[in-house]
């Protein structure tokens, strides 16, 4: 078999995303071949126009000339790749389920990621974890001089960038009261059902996946926080890494109007936290502000503002804006009350 017969990305183990992407194609059984290190190195050494911006994973989709379009962006990368091939989808044909779907995706790539880059660079152990192994993902080839060079660069400048996810002294309480806020609710809904939308994962558990293979594989202090909180969340990130031999049925969805209220939980979650960071990014997007401040679970919360997640908040009111009057109500029977409602009274 060619290598242009199967797909090509280029990753990194400890990218969350490459690791949502990779559990994504195993479980679509589809073909790829996947390049470990910096996307922008190698595009440079393939001679390849870089997307803006450039990161993890980076697909390589070829054109109907053959031209190859290196493309970022996990989310709209799934729903290409629904579009081209067909079965075992991991969005729902029920446009109530796959709304409720979207908006466990968007906060697992979101928000989720907020626990794993504070754990991963806030506590000392696992910045010292962290600033060693990464360079080795990249290259294990690295001398015993080029690795510590490495670290410092790489750990200095990453602890710079904790204030971007709104991670300090002030917030560090409220990021792990929502870990394990989270991790409880993952706890009593994968005793009632194995996915989150029923008995096949939709995007949302990859996108949840993605963030939980680092918290639960590769940082200490998030690794024994879930070990104690949820061995049920330990268990189902080794279950969804390969997911290649279940075989899926349109009824392993399980109807809106029958998912366990375990379900709503995680939706709490979502409005407690996420529903106002989006609200207060948003808003600070529209004044041309470079930090947005807001009040988030009783404390305050400051970080930079993100046009990317402006952009989330409108694609997720586009989605609800797109359903039918009796889908919009399946759903609103599920997250009135939650918080999540907020995102649509605008």
């Amino acid at each position: 078999m060619s290598r242009s017969d199967r797909l090509r990305l280029i990753g990194g183990t400890g990218s969350p995303y490459t690791q949502k992407m990779i559990a994504v194609l195993r479980y679509r059984r589809i073909l790829y071949a996947i390049t470990w290190g910096d996307p922008v190195a190698v595009l440079d050494q393939m001679g390849l126009e870089k997307p803006r911006p450039t990161f993890h994973p980076t697909f390589l989709f070829e054109d109907d000339n053959g031209a190859v379009q290196p493309t970022c962006d996990s989310s709209p990368i799934i729903r290409r790749l629904e579009a081209d091939h067909a079965g075992r989808e991991v969005i729902p044909a029920d446009p109530a389920l796959a709304f409720l779907d979207y908006l466990i995706e968007d906060f697992g790539d979101e928000w989720c990621t907020k626990y794993m880059f504070h754990y991963r660079w806030y506590p000392a152990e696992d910045a010292d974890n962290a600033g060693t192994l990464l360079p080795l993902s990249m290259d294990l080839g690295l001398s015993d001089e080029e690795l510590a060079q490495f670290k410092r660069f790489f750990s200095d400048r990453q602890i710079n960038r904790l204030y971007v996810v709104g991670s300090n002294d002030t917030t560090a309480p409220v990021i792990d009261a929502s870990y394990r806020r989270y991790l409880a609710a993952m706890e009593a809904h994968l005793q009632r059902q194995p996915f989150m939308l029923g008995n096949r994962p939709g995007s949302g558990d990859f996108s949840m996946y993605g963030q939980l293979t680092q918290l639960v594989g590769f940082d200490p202090t998030p690794r024994a926080i879930t070990h104690e909180v949820s061995p049920r969340t330990v268990a189902w990130v080794d279950r969804v890494r390969d997911l290649c031999g279940l075989e899926p049925a349109d009824a392993d969805w399980i109807a809106v109007e029958d998912q366990p209220a375990t379900l709503r939980a995680l939706f709490a979650e979502i409005g407690r936290v996420y529903a106002p960071a989006l609200l207060a990014n948003a808003a600070a997007v529209e004044a041309q502000q470079d930090t947005w401040e807001a009040e988030i679970d009783g404390a305050p919360w400051t970080q930079k503002t993100f046009p990317y997640q402006a952009k989330c908040l409108r694609w997720i009111r586009e989605e609800y804006a797109a359903l039918g009057a009796a889908d919009r109500a399946r759903v609103d029977g599920v997250l009135d009350g939650t918080g999540c409602e907020t995102l649509f009274n605008a």
